[in-house]
């Protein structure tokens, strides 16, 4: 499918601070002795994460029926939650069902002991219907849980649990401001788009099969204001169809939500999307492929024992003189990469991550490893020498541990649960590890794990503009990879011509351009106009200018993408998510005539905000090659072309912003409940005539 340019070192931001604000990564690259705003800082990170799992935990501790552990956490954590007897009395009435799901003898008595002491005075004061519940919920004393006919049929309901932790999460998620990293909320946001805009166009996504995975259909129920905020005033009809659109609601949805947020347009945006649930499982695999791809992480992993042993940790720190690292120059000092001078065994291979030669006794699906390393080792020797400032993080995975610090006793004179002092909650939630990893790449063999230290080191190299190396280095690799792969090899002359024409040597400029440029140029007719381009530069070279049109790190990517194909290493699946989503991104507000208002809010401008360009670019090539790869291979090829038929629909070339009157356009949104595309296009056919539009619709 086509494709919009992504900023990834944008995206690499985004993802470092999810991962380090999710405890994913260990994070060791704090200083020594932080200043105050960084402890401040750090202090705050560290209290949001506890708030997350102290949320997750309540949910899980209510989808299993324990509410006595929900309503204690709530207690400890959040004693305000519980003031309001609206979600008092569904707590306690849930706990009234789940003591009688047990059926037995003792949990009857309790849940008759429940009634009394805590149901019954609740009931009172929550809200006027809560006492007509109360009655109505005594027919669970009668009517059996499998009685799928009985009036409290419902209330016997699993899918009560479901609907009380969302809706008990959408509240916490307020009072304790634990909103999930950034990078969740742009993620949630563009899927949710794309799937919009699929549906609309009657299109089939090629990247449904992970979206799908990735991010459920339903979502949590939302918090309801509170009696004194239905008075609030009226808000502006502008920022109600901004939320309603932009998150799939109905207008009075908007409304309430808008109440909840106290007239808040962004933070009732942000609880909205914080409702769509995701699949952590399928999300930390994701974001530890693309980690170890763009070389953020380490491919081994620490198992959560391992971590938990503070001997495992010191084993780590007294290993600090044996480190290599890269130092990344294109992630403005996000990351630099770092393998530690360890031996693994795995698959019957030895793996030396250091300077020190790899041993491997498999075959190589390019060419024998043995002419791989050895270029891996001069690679490897120049990366020595430069200077290190930050270590590519090791994984570590969510494994999530929640202290509880005081004891415990939830009782109602009928019905104990006790916990110790001190007591930890351990939740294993390690998003089915085995299951989730098996089939990343990098994991397989140790062949995998030098592939990747080799893509790492040419996209160092191509950062720091160290073309003619790159070069050699793949040859030595791959003496073919250039034959398959001519439009790469002309960027890469490309730039060792300005290096040369910069720095006065034409002569040699000149040469390069005969003996490698003007040949490939002549083999494909499209680079012919890219090399008139580049011979321009002699007339007046400028670094500056020349680098911003031939970046570095745009460069550096195409080379890793590319070289990462020929070893049978693919491009990260969330980097296809990515750029189908902004893709879409874009289409979308073609059809809405608008821009987005929560684009700046939710980042997407950075991840767009590309200020160049290759004068060849083979990205676009790139994503062709790979749509017949596993994943959503069966969709693509068909998808691609309706998209294609889409973005070149006429209509869309034609319309612009100024067509329609702002004020019309929100009147027909409000009164007809369209979609803004729809409105506009009704508008059109009537001279952008609000209310003619409306009598129309209505006779």
């Amino acid at each position: 499918m086509e494709s919009t340019p992504v900023n990834w070192e944008s995206l690499d931001s985004l993802v470092i601070n999810f991962a380090k604000s999710e405890h994913l990564i260990e994070d060791s690259s704090a200083p020594s002795s932080p200043s105050s705003s960084s402890a401040s800082s750090s202090s705050n990170s560290s209290s949001s994460y506890h708030s997350r799992l102290l949320i997750r935990q309540i949910r899980r501790s209510i989808e299993s029926g324990d509410v006595d552990s929900a309503i204690y956490l709530l207690r400890e954590h959040a004693p305000v939650v519980l003031d309001d007897h609206r979600i008092l009395f569904r707590l306690q009435k849930q706990k009234f069902i789940e003591l009688l799901r047990r059926g037995t003898e003792k949990d009857r008595d309790s849940a008759i002991q429940c009634l009394r002491v805590a149901l019954a005075p609740c009931a009172l004061d929550a809200y006027p219907e809560a006492y007509e519940e109360f009655k109505h919920i005594l027919l669970a004393l009668i009517f059996d849980k499998e009685d799928k006919c009985s009036p409290v049929a419902d209330e016997w309901s699993e899918r009560r649990r479901l609907d009380l932790a969302g809706f008990l999460l959408s509240v916490l998620r307020v009072h304790l401001q634990a909103y999930d990293p950034i990078f969740l909320m742009t993620l949630r946001y563009l899927i949710s788009i794309h799937k919009v805009f699929c549906l609309r166009q009657g299109i089939s996504s090629p990247i449904s099969d992970l979206t799908e995975r990735l991010l459920f259909e339903d979502r949590d129920p939302p918090a309801i204001p509170q009696d004194s905020l239905y008075e609030a005033p009226p808000f502006d009809e502008v920022d109600i169809q901004a939320l309603a659109h932009a998150v799939e609601l109905t207008r009075q949805g908007a409304v309430d939500s808008l109440r909840y947020a106290k007239g808040d347009l962004f933070q009732a945006f942000q609880n909205e999307l914080s409702r769509m649930r995701l699949d952590f499982s399928v999300l930390d695999e994701l974001v530890r492929e693309y980690c170890v791809y763009r070389g953020i992480a380490a491919c081994t992993t620490i198992s959560s024992s391992d971590y938990a042993n503070s001997s495992y940790k010191d084993s780590i720190s007294r290993l600090s003189d044996g480190e290599s690292s890269i130092n990344n120059a294109s992630f403005d000092g996000f990351h630099e990469v770092n393998t530690i001078d360890a031996s693994t065994q795995e698959n019957g291979s030895e793996v030396h991550c250091s300077s020190e030669v790899i041993t491997n006794h498999e075959d190589c699906s390019i060419n024998d490893l043995g002419s791989m390393h050895s270029s891996s080792r001069r690679l490897r020797r120049s990366r020595c020498d430069a200077s290190r400032e930050l270590k590519r993080k090791r994984w570590r995975g969510r494994v999530e541990t929640l202290e509880l610090t005081s004891c415990v006793t939830v009782s109602y004179n009928c019905n104990q649960t006790v916990m110790p002092p001190s007591a930890h909650v351990t939740i294993e939630h390690k998003c089915g590890e085995e299951k989730v990893f098996r089939n990343s790449s990098c994991f397989q063999n140790a062949n995998d794990n030098q592939k990747y230290e080799i893509l790492l080191d040419l996209k160092e190299l191509a950062t720091k503009g160290m073309v003619v190396e790159v070069v050699e280095e793949v040859n030595a690799v791959d003496p073919e990879f250039f034959t398959q792969n001519p439009t790469l090899l002309f960027q890469l002359k490309q730039v060792e011509f300005i290096q040369l024409a910069n720095r006065g040597n034409i002569h040699l400029a000149l040469k390069v351009a005969c003996s490698h440029l003007g040949p490939l140029a002549a083999r494909n007719k499209d680079l012919v106009k890219p090399l008139k381009e580049t011979l321009l530069i002699l007339l007046k070279p400028d670094e500056e200018v020349l680098m911003k049109k031939f970046p570095l790190v745009a460069l550096a990517n195409n080379v890793q993408v590319a070289v990462g194909r020929r070893f049978g290493i693919e491009e990260p699946q969330l980097m296809k998510i990515m750029r189908a989503t902004l893709h879409t991104h874009n289409e979308w507000f073609k059809l809405q005539m608008c821009k987005d208002r929560f684009e700046d809010f939710m980042r997407i401008d950075e991840l767009k905000e590309i200020n160049f360009h290759l004068i060849v670019d083979t990205t676009a090539v790139d994503v062709h090659a790979n749509n017949s790869c596993q994943g959503s291979s069966q969709n693509t090829a068909s998808s691609s072309n309706k998209l294609v038929e889409v973005n070149s629909s006429p209509s869309q070339g034609s319309l612009n912003e100024n067509l329609c009157d702002e004020n019309a356009i929100l009147k027909v949104m409000e009164f007809l409940a369209l979609p803004r595309a729809d409105a506009i296009h009704l508008l059109l056919q009537y001279n952008g005539n609000a209310e003619t539009v409306i009598q129309q619709i209505f006779t």
